[in-house]
Protein backbone atom coordinates (compact mmCIF):
# COMPACT_ATOMS: atom_id res chain seq x y z
CA UNK A 1 0.00 0.00 0.00
CA UNK A 2 2.97 2.42 0.42
CA UNK A 3 4.02 1.84 -3.04
CA UNK A 4 0.89 2.52 -4.06
CA UNK A 5 0.71 5.90 -2.29
CA UNK A 6 3.80 6.67 -3.31
CA UNK A 7 2.61 6.19 -6.94
CA UNK A 8 -0.89 8.30 -6.72
CA UNK A 9 0.39 10.93 -4.44
CA UNK A 10 3.43 11.78 -5.19
CA UNK A 11 3.79 10.61 -9.02
CA UNK A 12 -0.12 10.78 -10.40
CA UNK A 13 -0.72 13.27 -7.38
CA UNK A 14 1.88 15.82 -9.11
CA UNK A 15 0.45 17.15 -11.94
CA UNK A 16 3.70 18.83 -13.84
CA UNK A 17 4.99 14.59 -13.64
CA UNK A 18 1.94 13.43 -15.17
CA UNK A 19 1.73 15.39 -17.63
CA UNK A 20 5.25 14.88 -18.22
CA UNK A 21 5.10 11.25 -18.30
CA UNK A 22 2.05 11.68 -20.60
CA UNK A 23 4.11 13.82 -23.28
CA UNK A 24 7.10 11.38 -22.62
CA UNK A 25 4.68 8.21 -23.67
CA UNK A 26 3.09 9.99 -26.68
CA UNK A 27 6.90 11.07 -28.01
CA UNK A 28 8.23 7.50 -27.32
CA UNK A 29 5.18 6.43 -29.18
CA UNK A 30 5.25 8.46 -32.18
CA UNK A 31 8.98 6.87 -32.65
CA UNK A 32 10.77 10.41 -31.46
CA UNK A 33 14.66 10.27 -31.42
CA UNK A 34 15.58 9.86 -27.61
CA UNK A 35 17.03 14.12 -28.00
CA UNK A 36 13.79 14.48 -28.95
CA UNK A 37 11.41 12.65 -26.32
CA UNK A 38 13.91 14.23 -23.52
CA UNK A 39 13.36 17.56 -25.02
CA UNK A 40 9.73 17.62 -25.65
CA UNK A 41 9.23 15.80 -21.89
CA UNK A 42 11.61 18.32 -20.25
CA UNK A 43 9.27 21.29 -21.97
CA UNK A 44 6.51 19.84 -20.43
CA UNK A 45 7.43 20.05 -17.34
CA UNK A 46 9.19 23.05 -17.78
CA UNK A 47 6.03 25.00 -19.04
CA UNK A 48 3.59 23.01 -16.36
CA UNK A 49 6.03 24.43 -13.30
CA UNK A 50 6.27 27.80 -14.91
CA UNK A 51 2.33 27.90 -14.41
CA UNK A 52 2.52 26.44 -11.32
CA UNK A 53 4.56 29.33 -10.50
CA UNK A 54 2.19 32.04 -11.72
CA UNK A 55 -0.60 30.02 -9.57
CA UNK A 56 1.29 30.33 -6.80
CA UNK A 57 1.72 34.06 -7.37
CA UNK A 58 -1.94 34.77 -7.87
CA UNK A 59 -2.67 32.70 -4.92
CA UNK A 60 -0.58 34.56 -2.64
CA UNK A 61 -2.48 37.75 -3.81
CA UNK A 62 -5.88 36.38 -3.77
CA UNK A 63 -5.05 35.38 -0.09
CA UNK A 64 -3.87 38.60 1.16
CA UNK A 65 -7.14 40.07 -0.81
CA UNK A 66 -9.36 37.38 0.74
CA UNK A 67 -8.41 38.38 3.87
CA UNK A 68 -8.77 42.21 4.14
CA UNK A 69 -11.91 41.50 2.26
CA UNK A 70 -13.31 39.66 5.39
CA UNK A 71 -12.03 41.88 7.83
CA UNK A 72 -12.66 45.09 6.57
CA UNK A 73 -16.06 44.56 6.10
CA UNK A 74 -16.55 42.56 9.14
CA UNK A 75 -17.15 38.77 6.92
CA UNK A 76 -18.12 35.98 9.18
CA UNK A 77 -19.27 32.77 8.05
CA UNK A 78 -18.16 29.80 5.89
CA UNK A 79 -15.01 29.86 3.65
CA UNK A 80 -15.19 27.10 0.98
CA UNK A 81 -12.18 25.39 1.82
CA UNK A 82 -11.07 21.82 -0.52
CA UNK A 83 -8.16 21.58 1.39
CA UNK A 84 -9.80 21.04 4.79
CA UNK A 85 -11.91 18.19 3.82
CA UNK A 86 -8.85 16.43 1.62
CA UNK A 87 -7.26 16.54 4.96
CA UNK A 88 -9.95 14.73 6.83
CA UNK A 89 -9.81 12.57 4.05
CA UNK A 90 -6.31 11.80 4.54
CA UNK A 91 -6.36 11.35 7.93
CA UNK A 92 -9.34 8.52 7.90
CA UNK A 93 -9.70 7.56 3.95
CA UNK A 94 -6.45 8.20 2.51
CA UNK A 95 -6.08 4.73 1.21
CA UNK A 96 -9.76 4.61 -0.41
CA UNK A 97 -8.77 8.08 -2.03
CA UNK A 98 -6.20 6.54 -3.62
CA UNK A 99 -7.43 3.13 -4.92
CA UNK A 100 -10.45 5.63 -5.98
CA UNK A 101 -8.00 7.66 -8.07
CA UNK A 102 -6.25 4.86 -9.95
CA UNK A 103 -9.60 2.90 -10.57
CA UNK A 104 -11.07 6.54 -12.13
CA UNK A 105 -8.30 6.00 -14.48
CA UNK A 106 -8.75 3.05 -15.43
CA UNK A 107 -12.11 3.79 -15.92
CA UNK A 108 -11.25 7.24 -18.02
CA UNK A 109 -9.20 5.44 -20.57
CA UNK A 110 -11.93 2.51 -20.95
CA UNK A 111 -14.09 4.97 -21.54
CA UNK A 112 -11.99 7.07 -24.03
CA UNK A 113 -10.70 3.77 -25.78
CA UNK A 114 -14.22 2.15 -26.55
CA UNK A 115 -16.67 4.94 -26.49
CA UNK A 116 -17.06 8.23 -28.76
CA UNK A 117 -15.73 10.10 -25.70
CA UNK A 118 -11.88 10.06 -26.36
CA UNK A 119 -11.13 12.67 -23.43
CA UNK A 120 -8.07 12.09 -20.97
CA UNK A 121 -8.48 14.14 -17.67
CA UNK A 122 -5.14 15.05 -16.86
CA UNK A 123 -5.90 17.63 -14.03
CA UNK A 124 -4.00 15.63 -11.29
CA UNK A 125 -5.21 17.91 -8.55
CA UNK A 126 -8.99 17.96 -10.23
CA UNK A 127 -8.71 14.43 -10.01
CA UNK A 128 -8.19 14.20 -6.33
CA UNK A 129 -10.73 16.46 -5.39
CA UNK A 130 -13.44 14.05 -7.37
CA UNK A 131 -11.90 10.98 -5.41
CA UNK A 132 -12.04 12.34 -2.28
CA UNK A 133 -15.85 13.73 -2.50
CA UNK A 134 -16.57 10.43 -3.58
CA UNK A 135 -14.57 7.96 -0.60
CA UNK A 136 -15.77 11.00 2.25
CA UNK A 137 -19.98 10.99 0.78
CA UNK A 138 -19.46 7.03 0.15
CA UNK A 139 -18.38 6.29 3.38
CA UNK A 140 -20.21 8.59 5.50
CA UNK A 141 -23.20 6.91 3.68
CA UNK A 142 -22.10 3.32 4.71
CA UNK A 143 -20.27 2.13 1.84
CA UNK A 144 -17.03 0.24 2.85
CA UNK A 145 -14.28 -1.59 1.28
CA UNK A 146 -14.39 -2.72 -2.01
CA UNK A 147 -17.98 -1.39 -2.74
CA UNK A 148 -16.61 2.39 -1.59
CA UNK A 149 -13.69 1.97 -3.91
CA UNK A 150 -15.28 0.55 -7.02
CA UNK A 151 -18.06 2.61 -7.03
CA UNK A 152 -16.32 5.94 -6.35
CA UNK A 153 -13.96 4.80 -8.67
CA UNK A 154 -16.31 4.37 -11.35
CA UNK A 155 -18.16 8.16 -10.66
CA UNK A 156 -15.02 9.90 -10.95
CA UNK A 157 -13.96 8.33 -14.17
CA UNK A 158 -17.64 8.75 -15.79
CA UNK A 159 -16.95 12.28 -14.64
CA UNK A 160 -13.60 12.55 -16.30
CA UNK A 161 -15.00 11.74 -19.51
CA UNK A 162 -18.09 13.34 -19.54
CA UNK A 163 -17.32 16.68 -17.85
CA UNK A 164 -15.23 17.59 -20.48
CA UNK A 165 -17.41 16.37 -22.80
CA UNK A 166 -20.25 18.89 -21.85
CA UNK A 167 -17.92 21.65 -21.47
CA UNK A 168 -16.19 21.18 -25.47
CA UNK A 169 -19.01 22.82 -27.46
CA UNK A 170 -17.72 26.08 -25.84
CA UNK A 171 -14.15 25.09 -25.86
CA UNK A 172 -14.35 24.57 -29.67
CA UNK A 173 -15.77 27.59 -30.34
CA UNK A 174 -13.26 29.63 -27.95
CA UNK A 175 -10.36 27.44 -29.20
CA UNK A 176 -11.22 27.11 -33.06
CA UNK A 177 -10.55 23.06 -32.74
CA UNK A 178 -10.79 19.87 -30.57
CA UNK A 179 -6.39 19.92 -29.92
CA UNK A 180 -7.27 19.81 -26.12
CA UNK A 181 -10.42 20.00 -23.97
CA UNK A 182 -11.05 21.44 -20.72
CA UNK A 183 -10.37 19.27 -17.66
CA UNK A 184 -11.59 21.38 -14.56
CA UNK A 185 -14.33 20.30 -12.09
CA UNK A 186 -16.00 23.28 -12.60
CA UNK A 187 -18.05 22.77 -15.68
CA UNK A 188 -21.77 22.89 -14.34
CA UNK A 189 -21.04 26.27 -13.27
CA UNK A 190 -19.26 26.99 -16.74
CA UNK A 191 -22.90 26.00 -18.20
CA UNK A 192 -24.83 27.78 -15.94
CA UNK A 193 -22.69 31.35 -16.56
CA UNK A 194 -22.99 30.28 -20.32
CA UNK A 195 -26.61 29.65 -20.69
CA UNK A 196 -27.20 32.57 -18.82
CA UNK A 197 -25.06 34.77 -21.32
CA UNK A 198 -26.61 33.51 -24.44
CA UNK A 199 -29.98 34.42 -23.05
CA UNK A 200 -29.14 37.62 -22.22
CA UNK A 201 -25.58 38.91 -24.18
CA UNK A 202 -24.64 39.63 -27.62
CA UNK A 203 -22.19 37.55 -29.10
CA UNK A 204 -20.96 40.04 -31.99
CA UNK A 205 -20.05 42.79 -29.22
CA UNK A 206 -16.63 40.21 -27.80
CA UNK A 207 -14.82 41.30 -24.38
CA UNK A 208 -11.60 41.63 -26.41
CA UNK A 209 -12.78 44.00 -28.71
CA UNK A 210 -13.18 46.80 -26.46
CA UNK A 211 -12.78 50.70 -28.54
CA UNK A 212 -11.44 52.98 -26.32
CA UNK A 213 -10.55 56.80 -26.74
CA UNK A 214 -7.15 57.49 -28.04
CA UNK A 215 -6.33 58.96 -24.13
CA UNK A 216 -6.72 55.35 -23.39
CA UNK A 217 -5.31 53.40 -26.27
CA UNK A 218 -2.96 52.20 -23.77
CA UNK A 219 -5.49 50.17 -22.14
CA UNK A 220 -5.43 47.51 -25.55
CA UNK A 221 -2.42 45.96 -23.85
CA UNK A 222 -3.99 43.52 -21.53
CA UNK A 223 -1.69 43.75 -18.54
CA UNK A 224 -1.78 46.95 -18.40
CA UNK A 225 -5.87 47.41 -18.65
CA UNK A 226 -5.35 44.82 -15.77
CA UNK A 227 -3.71 46.79 -13.62
CA UNK A 228 -5.58 49.53 -14.07
CA UNK A 229 -9.02 47.07 -12.99
CA UNK A 230 -6.94 45.33 -10.26
CA UNK A 231 -5.41 48.53 -8.23
CA UNK A 232 -8.57 49.60 -6.90
CA UNK A 233 -9.90 46.19 -5.89
CA UNK A 234 -7.15 45.94 -3.66
CA UNK A 235 -6.77 49.38 -2.52
CA UNK A 236 -10.55 49.54 -1.37
CA UNK A 237 -10.92 46.88 0.86
CA UNK A 238 -7.54 47.66 2.32
CA UNK A 239 -8.73 51.20 3.17
CA UNK A 240 -12.10 50.09 4.75
CA UNK A 241 -9.52 47.35 6.52
CA UNK A 242 -7.02 49.89 7.89
CA UNK A 243 -3.40 50.07 8.16
CA UNK A 244 -3.49 47.81 11.39
CA UNK A 245 -5.03 44.90 9.13
CA UNK A 246 -2.69 45.01 6.17
CA UNK A 247 0.32 45.13 8.77
CA UNK A 248 -0.08 41.45 9.54
CA UNK A 249 1.18 40.59 5.88
CA UNK A 250 2.95 43.67 5.22
CA UNK A 251 6.55 43.82 7.04
CA UNK A 252 6.68 47.33 7.52
CA UNK A 253 5.38 48.35 4.01
CA UNK A 254 2.88 51.31 4.16
CA UNK A 255 -0.31 49.82 3.83
CA UNK A 256 -1.51 50.90 0.67
CA UNK A 257 1.83 50.84 -0.76
CA UNK A 258 1.60 47.40 0.34
CA UNK A 259 -1.75 46.49 -1.17
CA UNK A 260 -0.66 48.38 -4.42
CA UNK A 261 2.34 46.17 -4.78
CA UNK A 262 0.02 42.72 -4.29
CA UNK A 263 -2.41 44.19 -7.22
CA UNK A 264 0.96 44.62 -9.40
CA UNK A 265 1.81 41.15 -8.47
CA UNK A 266 -1.00 39.75 -9.08
CA UNK A 267 -0.26 40.86 -12.75
CA UNK A 268 3.11 39.28 -12.44
CA UNK A 269 1.23 36.41 -11.59
CA UNK A 270 -1.41 36.08 -14.86
CA UNK A 271 1.54 37.04 -16.33
CA UNK A 272 3.87 34.15 -16.13
CA UNK A 273 0.83 31.93 -15.44
CA UNK A 274 0.08 32.89 -19.25
CA UNK A 275 3.47 31.98 -20.31
CA UNK A 276 3.89 28.20 -18.76
CA UNK A 277 0.38 27.91 -20.69
CA UNK A 278 1.90 28.60 -24.01
CA UNK A 279 5.19 26.89 -23.63
CA UNK A 280 3.18 23.47 -22.47
CA UNK A 281 0.50 23.69 -25.23
CA UNK A 282 3.42 24.00 -27.65
CA UNK A 283 4.69 20.51 -26.73
CA UNK A 284 1.42 18.40 -25.11
CA UNK A 285 -0.97 18.63 -28.24
CA UNK A 286 2.10 17.05 -30.58
CA UNK A 287 3.28 14.51 -28.20
CA UNK A 288 -0.25 13.73 -26.92
CA UNK A 289 -0.93 12.52 -31.14
CA UNK A 290 1.02 9.63 -29.75
CA UNK A 291 -1.37 8.04 -27.65
CA UNK A 292 -4.15 9.17 -29.42
CA UNK A 293 -2.22 7.39 -32.38
CA UNK A 294 -1.23 4.71 -30.60
CA UNK A 295 -3.17 3.64 -27.18
CA UNK A 296 -6.26 5.58 -27.77
CA UNK A 297 -7.35 6.39 -31.05
CA UNK A 298 -8.51 10.06 -31.27
CA UNK A 299 -7.83 10.74 -27.86
CA UNK A 300 -7.87 14.68 -26.58
CA UNK A 301 -6.25 15.89 -23.43
CA UNK A 302 -8.70 17.27 -21.03
CA UNK A 303 -6.02 20.30 -19.48
CA UNK A 304 -6.56 22.85 -16.39
CA UNK A 305 -8.76 25.72 -16.52
CA UNK A 306 -5.26 28.38 -17.34
CA UNK A 307 -5.04 26.81 -20.78
CA UNK A 308 -7.99 28.66 -22.03
CA UNK A 309 -6.99 31.91 -20.48
CA UNK A 310 -5.03 33.56 -23.54
CA UNK A 311 -8.06 33.15 -25.68
CA UNK A 312 -10.32 35.89 -24.04
CA UNK A 313 -7.79 37.69 -21.13
CA UNK A 314 -10.35 40.64 -20.98
CA UNK A 315 -12.95 37.85 -20.05
CA UNK A 316 -10.99 36.37 -17.65
CA UNK A 317 -11.13 39.55 -15.48
CA UNK A 318 -14.48 40.67 -16.36
CA UNK A 319 -15.40 37.09 -15.73
CA UNK A 320 -13.52 37.37 -11.90
CA UNK A 321 -15.31 40.47 -10.92
CA UNK A 322 -18.54 39.90 -11.96
CA UNK A 323 -18.65 36.58 -9.74
CA UNK A 324 -17.24 38.28 -7.04
CA UNK A 325 -20.01 40.80 -7.16
CA UNK A 326 -22.62 37.76 -7.48
CA UNK A 327 -20.87 35.28 -4.67
CA UNK A 328 -21.37 39.23 -2.54
CA UNK A 329 -25.10 39.11 -3.21
CA UNK A 330 -25.65 35.48 -2.52
CA UNK A 331 -23.39 35.62 0.46
CA UNK A 332 -26.04 38.02 1.99
CA UNK A 333 -28.92 36.93 0.79
CA UNK A 334 -29.39 32.91 1.29
CA UNK A 335 -28.89 33.10 4.76
CA UNK A 336 -32.62 34.88 4.65
CA UNK A 337 -33.77 31.62 3.28
CA UNK A 338 -32.18 29.55 6.32
CA UNK A 339 -28.77 28.83 4.39
CA UNK A 340 -25.40 29.01 5.63
CA UNK A 341 -23.56 32.01 4.51
CA UNK A 342 -21.06 30.92 2.23
CA UNK A 343 -17.82 33.64 1.99
CA UNK A 344 -16.76 34.52 -1.60
CA UNK A 345 -13.21 32.64 -2.17
CA UNK A 346 -11.27 34.95 -4.51
CA UNK A 347 -9.57 32.01 -5.42
CA UNK A 348 -12.27 29.80 -7.04
CA UNK A 349 -13.68 33.03 -8.50
CA UNK A 350 -10.43 33.75 -10.38
CA UNK A 351 -10.29 30.40 -11.72
CA UNK A 352 -13.18 29.39 -12.28
CA UNK A 353 -15.31 32.96 -12.60
CA UNK A 354 -12.24 33.90 -15.34
CA UNK A 355 -13.05 30.74 -17.14
CA UNK A 356 -16.88 31.18 -17.20
CA UNK A 357 -16.21 34.47 -18.05
CA UNK A 358 -14.34 33.06 -21.57
CA UNK A 359 -17.24 30.55 -22.05
CA UNK A 360 -19.95 33.59 -21.68
CA UNK A 361 -17.90 35.57 -24.02
CA UNK A 362 -18.13 32.99 -26.57
CA UNK A 363 -21.48 32.81 -26.47
CA UNK A 364 -22.78 36.04 -24.75
CA UNK A 365 -20.17 38.84 -25.67
CA UNK A 366 -19.29 41.14 -23.18
CA UNK A 367 -22.79 41.65 -21.50
CA UNK A 368 -23.38 38.10 -21.08
CA UNK A 369 -19.73 37.33 -19.82
CA UNK A 370 -21.05 40.81 -17.13
CA UNK A 371 -24.71 39.00 -16.15
CA UNK A 372 -23.85 35.51 -16.56
CA UNK A 373 -20.79 36.27 -14.00
CA UNK A 374 -23.28 37.58 -11.29
CA UNK A 375 -25.40 34.38 -11.74
CA UNK A 376 -22.43 32.25 -11.68
CA UNK A 377 -21.49 33.87 -8.23
CA UNK A 378 -24.73 32.82 -7.06
CA UNK A 379 -24.86 29.21 -8.30
CA UNK A 380 -21.57 28.83 -6.87
CA UNK A 381 -22.16 30.49 -3.26
CA UNK A 382 -25.45 28.70 -3.63
CA UNK A 383 -24.06 25.04 -4.07
CA UNK A 384 -21.68 24.72 -1.12
CA UNK A 385 -24.76 26.03 1.31
CA UNK A 386 -26.98 23.25 0.30
CA UNK A 387 -23.92 21.04 0.46
CA UNK A 388 -23.06 21.86 4.16
CA UNK A 389 -26.44 20.43 5.93
CA UNK A 390 -25.32 16.90 3.91
CA UNK A 391 -21.33 17.54 5.21
CA UNK A 392 -23.04 18.12 9.01
CA UNK A 393 -25.00 15.07 8.72
CA UNK A 394 -21.84 12.86 8.92
CA UNK A 395 -20.14 15.25 11.21
CA UNK A 396 -18.24 17.45 9.27
CA UNK A 397 -19.63 21.58 10.21
CA UNK A 398 -18.38 24.59 9.13
CA UNK A 399 -16.54 22.97 6.27
CA UNK A 400 -17.28 22.34 2.64
CA UNK A 401 -16.25 21.93 -1.21
CA UNK A 402 -15.60 24.69 -3.68
CA UNK A 403 -16.09 22.99 -7.32
CA UNK A 404 -19.45 22.99 -8.62
CA UNK A 405 -19.13 19.33 -10.52
CA UNK A 406 -17.90 18.09 -7.25
CA UNK A 407 -20.28 19.84 -5.25
CA UNK A 408 -22.88 18.13 -7.99
CA UNK A 409 -21.69 14.72 -7.23
CA UNK A 410 -21.72 14.95 -3.76
CA UNK A 411 -24.93 16.46 -3.23
CA UNK A 412 -26.49 13.33 -5.56
CA UNK A 413 -24.82 10.48 -4.74
CA UNK A 414 -24.94 11.75 -1.01
CA UNK A 415 -28.74 12.24 -1.13
CA UNK A 416 -28.85 8.84 -3.24
CA UNK A 417 -26.95 6.51 -0.16
CA UNK A 418 -29.58 8.65 2.03
CA UNK A 419 -32.37 7.40 0.25
CA UNK A 420 -31.35 3.87 0.42
CA UNK A 421 -29.85 3.98 3.97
Amino acid sequence: MSFLNFIVHDVLGQASILISLIAMIGLISLKKSPGQVITGTLKTLLGFLVILAGANIIVGTLTFLGEIFQKGFHMRGVVTDVGSIAGIAQQTLGSETALIMVIAFIVNIAIARFTRYKYIFLTGQASLWMATVCSVIGYMGGLRGVELIVLGGVIAGMMAVFMPALAQPIVRKITGGDDFALGHFCTVGYIVQAGVAKVTGDVSKSTEDLELPQALSFLQDTYLSMMVVMIPIYLIPAIVAGPEVVAASSNGVNYLVYSFLQAIQFVVGVYVLLSGVRLLLAEIVPAFRGIALRIVPNAVPALDCPVLFPYAPNAVIIGFISTTIGSVIGMLLFPWVGLAMILPGMLTNFFAGGTAGIFANAVGGRRGAIIGGVFHGLFITLLPALLLPLLGQYGMANVTFSDSDVISVGLIFGHILNFFH
